[in-house]
Parts: C-alpha cells; sequence; structure tokens
C-alpha cells in the first residue's frame, strides 16, 4: 500500500480498479495526467491481481514520476466488486476533504477536458451522481453490424438531467451519496457475473440521489479485435439479460413478477429483433434482443455466466461493465 501525498487539498479523487491490463493503464494514466483543468486531484489505483501486480508497478512508477498525487493498492479477494468498493473505501479514507470520486477504466483514456467537465457538471447542477459518454476505438476496422450493435450503444444526446445511469466506466459520485446509503458498497453477489454498478446506480436512485449526462466528459475505450466477434457480442447480450434479471430478484421484484416479465420479454424480444434486422440488415445485431431475453431465463434457473473470474482474461477486469442498458 502506498501512503497519499497530501501536499494540497484534493478536491476530487479519480478510481482505477486494474486488472491485468498493464499497457492499457499506462495510457489511462497518461490521459489523466493531460487533464486541462484547476481541479486539485488524486488517482487510487487498485490492482486485483495480487499474484502478479503489474499494474501497480506500473501505476506508482508513472505517478512517482510524473508527481501526481497518489494511492495504490493490490486487492487480493478476487472479483470486480472487491476492487471497485476497495478503491472507493481507500479513496474516501485517504482524501477526507475530497467531495467527488470519479471512475474510468483501465481500458479506457480520457479526452483533456472530462475531468474540468464531470466536476463542472456537478456543481453546476448539484446532482449525487454524473455520467458521460464513452464512444470506443476499435483495434481493427469493424464491421456496421459490431460498430452499431446495442452492447457499443449507451447514453447519447445533450447535457441533461437522466432518471439514471447504468455503468461506471465514465462516472462521478459525490461523497454525500456514500454516506446516504444504507449500504454504499458494491454488491459482492456481483462479484464475478457483473452488474454491480447497475445495482449501484439503481439503489441511489431509490434513495433519492440526482443523475446528470455531461455530453462533454468523454472517455474512449479500447476494443480489441477478440471483443467484436460473433460469439463474444451473443454471449455477452446473454449476460446482460442474466443480470437484468438478477438486478430484479435483487431489487425486491417477486419470483412470479420477474418470471411474466421474462414471457412478456421473451415475446417482445422477436419484434425488437424484426424492427432491428429491418433497420439495420444484421442479423448479429438482430440476436441482441432474443439473446437477452435468453439470459434472464437462464438466471431463473440459477445458470449464470462468471466472465470476472481470474481465468477469463478476455473480459475480466477491474472495473464493471460500462453502459450495459437494462432491457
Amino acid at each position: 500500500m502506498d501512503q497519499p501525498q497530501t501536499t494540497r487539498t484534493i478536491e476530487a479523487v479519480i478510481c482505477i480498479p486494474t486488472f491485468r491490463r498493464p499497457d492499457w493503464l499506462a495510457k489511462t494514466l497518461a490521459s489523466l495526467k493531460a487533464q486541462e483543468t484547476d481541479v486539485a486531484f488524486a488517482v487510487v489505483v487498485v490492482d486485483n491481481d495480487a499474484a502478479n501486480p503489474a499494474g501497480a508497478d506500473v501505476a506508482r512508477s508513472y505517478l512517482s514520476r510524473e508527481h501526481i498525487v497518489h494511492s495504490v493498492f493490490v486487492e487480493e479477494n478476487q472479483g470486480n466488486c472487491h476492487a471497485i468498493n476497495r478503491a472507493f473505501g481507500e479513496a474516501r479514507r485517504h482524501y477526507p476533504q475530497a467531495e467527488f470520486f470519479l471512475m474510468i477504466d483501465d481500458d479506457e483514456t480520457a479526452e483533456p477536458g472530462w475531468l474540468a467537465a464531470m466536476v463542472g457538471a456537478a456543481r453546476t447542477t448539484e446532482a449525487g451522481i454524473v455520467g458521460g459518454p464513452v464512444l470506443r476505438k476499435f483495434e481493427m476496422p469493424a464491421s456496421d453490424a459490431v460498430r452499431w450493435h446495442p452492447l457499443f450503444q449507451s447514453i447519447d444526446g445533450p447535457s441533461r438531467d437522466l432518471d439514471q445511469i447504468h455503468g461506471t466506466g465514465n462516472c462521478l459520485i459525490r461523497r454525500r451519496v456514500f454516506e446516504g446509503l444504507a449500504s454504499p458498497d458494491f454488491d459482492l453477489r456481483y462479484n464475478f457475473l457483473g452488474g454491480g454498478d447497475m445495482d449501484f446506480f439503481t439503489r441511489c436512485r431509490k434513495a433519492g440521489f440526482t443523475f446528470y449526462w455531461c455530453a462533454d466528459a468523454i472517455a474512449y475505450e479500447f476494443v480489441p479485435k477478440d471483443r467484436t466477434t460473433a460469439r463474444f457480442l451473443m454471449a455477452r447480450s446473454v449476460r446482460t439479460g442474466s443480470i437484468n434479471y438478477v438486478i430484479d430478484r435483487m431489487q425486491g421484484m417477486p419470483q412470479a413478477k420477474a418470471l411474466l416479465k421474462n414471457s412478456v420479454s421473451l415475446g417482445l424480444s422477436f419484434v425488437r429483433a424484426a424492427s432491428l434486422l429491418l433497420r439495420t440488415g444484421s442479423p448479429l445485431v438482430a440476436t441482441h434482443p432474443i439473446l437477452m431475453s435468453a439470459g434472464r431465463i437462464y438466471a431463473c434457473f440459477g445458470a449464470l455466466p462468471e466472465p470476472y473470474k481470474a481465468g477469463n482474461t478476455q473480459e475480466a477486469s477491474g472495473a464493471d461493465s460500462k453502459q450495459d442498458l437494462p432491457d
């Protein structure tokens, strides 16, 4: 564990959970160094690979060399919720004057105006939670079917009040949100499935906290070739449906109502698939609503994928999902 430097008052803390992505993490950190802002910030990195914490080594070396206020930790408990909880917890503990806690993934970079836009939006609107767009940069040229797949789409449009955001890939959370929740941690039951972020923000909404969308706070996600295959995208569609079912049940939806929702979702999925096929001409895109419904049905029988276990390096990360949209 590194001790934070306290040479100035820190207003914002940028949290980065990481897992086996030291090269990508280095790019994330470089984008934070390039921020054009008057906001005094610190960086907290949590490496979730205790056996070989290469990300922690990269973070210590870079942040020390660039004289960026920082704390670096290694979280031995495997799973993205453990890593996220450690990051936000250490950030609140070590930087008690900080009001704003941001998260960016270890496969993302931030535009130079990102931090100023996020904090500016929070100050102007008094929103408890601010989200921003995550734009994709594909490793290889991607087909229209991939680029326009619903899994690569998220909230868009102008800056405005929102009912809720869904992912931690580009977000800001005020201190008062953590202090005002009955449980400020991400639910460990989502540790290997994913969806802990959507559950967390759903609890925030139910607790009365407000959300704002800042269109100018742009982050870019690097998308490797293996995340653009039909196999990967179809599996991710199923997982998104499973997450939505689990959230419904954990948020108190009775089983009978959840099963009815599954039936309605399945029926509507074919209508939605036909609409997507007509609009995009892509069978791959059209499979998404059907596979999401299948995921809901699998989940009700306890068949849950676990992409964030250590062996699954294709999707495993210290961070949670980006902006997986609810059904």
